[in-house]
């Protein structure tokens, strides 16, 4: 499995003409190919359905088999009867800006075609999961795009495969109120990954009281990042699988810059309190990176939140007056400049990349019980929904990006090269990409790509509001 540190093979397809999803779900093939004999063709051509096709074609897969019956693309990566897990980008089950759901998430005619071949390889059992937002509704979250029906297709067809939410906490909001339900999952379904002292938040960790993630009680963070403890809580099914399918969605982000197949890992983990997003004060003072120049409105905004997250969880009433007045505080200072923030969202947050990285460490190196191992542990391919991708400000109020490709690789980090310049971004400026390639012990990939130049060029995306000047190239 070595030899997934050294791919820098991609595939990537894009539509002839204009960038759309199908819209007869459960979005079957619109053509016969010679790999799925007796497969029932849709009414209606699946354009999708071909560039996954062709994506995983030109990553030279079982190359010597393509175009007759044997074809299995993902048998080159797991044995008949092994465990595979298909890792969407399921973030949230709404856009909280204007762009709709198809820059938001996975879309359910990717995986569909992504599944068919999941399925080629004969596995044992299939989990399709995520974990999401602690706010998000995953019923409704199913809801969107005949994604029900796309599962319910290969359930029918008697196919093992199970959906699963991986979250242990979720917020329901009741009118304006917010209710938080914890330990949904026992811990027996995760298993710790503690990097120690060689996680990439090590070097970060003299003030290790400063880690902080959205709506989380700081202190629980505490317990799990700190000088020499670096501990993840990772879901079961894939530390136990044998072959993990990343199906994220490209999209520009606001605290990584972007979000392809590195950041995409964020939702292997059970609890985000074991996810240190950004560090708590300004960056001018050396302290913290959670947004550039110290100002009492955003520490006494960061403070409030502390205190409503720390104490006031479940008081829900009181929790929300005093969020309330933290984002009013924020909104006010906004005012006078546009690019202040807390939580960390913009181009100096110096946290959240090494988060990502050690995740994808932790997929690759950890075994089923979270002892990390210099051998890679399982296989792992990414096959990326860019057919409307999502620019601005990602991930969770994207606007489309219409681009029309779909792009398959053996390699996460090559993942993320190959999706910055597909979005007309440098990626020696997003320190996600910048830091990905550094030696380190469990490496995961051996040196960056060659900047594949694109014929014809697809449409620069517009960076989110704190990377804006710091994401384009030099002219």
């Amino acid at each position: 499995m070595a030899g997934l540190v050294q791919s820098g093979a991609w595939g990537l397809k894009r539509l002839d003409g204009a960038a759309a999803y199908p819209t007869a779900a459960a979005y079957p093939p619109g053509e016969a190919y010679p790999e799925f004999p007796g497969l029932r063709l849709g009414p209606a051509p699946n354009p999708v359905f071909a560039l996954v096709r062709g994506a995983l074609r030109d990553l030279g897969l079982d190359a010597a088999r393509f175009g007759t019956p044997a074809w299995n693309p993902l048998g080159d990566l797991v044995k008949p009867d092994g465990r595979i897990v298909v890792k969407p980008n399921w973030v949230l089950h709404r856009n909280e800006g204007a762009g709709g759901m198809d820059c938001m998430i996975t879309h359910p005619s990717v995986l569909r075609a992504v599944l068919e071949y999941v399925f080629l390889a004969k596995p044992e059992q299939v989990v399709l999961g995520d974990a999401p937002l602690q706010g998000c509704d995953f019923e409704a979250l199913l809801d969107f795009g005949g994604l029900r029906k796309v599962v319910g297709d290969f359930q029918g067809r008697g196919l093992p495969l199970a959906v699963k939410d991986f979250r242990r906490t979720v917020m329901r909001q009741a009118g304006d109120l917010k209710f938080v339900d914890e330990e949904l999952r026992p811990e027996t379904d995760y298993a710790l990954v503690d990097l120690g002292s060689d996680s990439l938040l090590e070097p970060i960790s003299g003030d290790w009281r400063k880690f902080r993630v959205t709506v989380y009680d700081p202190r629980k963070m505490w317990a799990h990042h700190r000088p020499g403890r670096h501990r993840y809580l990772i879901a079961r099914e894939i530390l136990e699988a044998d072959l993990v399918v990343n199906v994220p969605k490209l999209k520009a982000h606001k605290k990584t810059g972007i979000t392809c197949c590195l950041k995409n890992l964020i939702g292997i983990n059970g609890n985000k309190e074991y996810l240190p997003h950004h560090r708590k004060g300004g960056a001018d003072s050396g302290a913290g990176d959670d947004y550039a120049q110290a100002h009492w409105r955003l520490s006494l905004a960061e403070n409030l939140l502390d205190f409503a997250n720390g104490r006031l969880r479940g008081l829900p009433r009181l929790y929300r007056l005093f969020e309330r007045v933290a984002w009013r505080g924020l909104v006010q200072r906004q005012k006078a400049d546009p690019a202040a923030q807390i939580e960390g969202s913009w181009h100096g947050n110096d946290t959240i990349w090494r988060t990502c990285l050690d995740l994808n460490r932790a997929l690759l190196h950890a075994d089923r019980n979270g002892i990390l191992h210099d051998e890679i542990q399982r296989e792992e391919i990414s096959i990326v929904d860019a057919v409307i991708a999502g620019q601005g400000e990602g991930p969770l109020a994207p606007d489309p990006l219409l681009t029309g490709a779909v792009f398959a690789v053996r390699n996460p980090a090559v993942g993320d090269f190959i999706g910055a310049a597909l979005l007309g971004f440098d990626s020696a400026k997003i320190p996600l990409l910048r830091h990905a390639c550094d030696p380190m012990r469990w490496q995961i990939c051996a040196g960056a790509p060659e900047r594949p130049a694109f014929d014809p060029p697809f449409p620069a995306a517009r960076p989110p509001r704190g990377w804006m000047g710091h994401l384009e190239p030099d002219q």
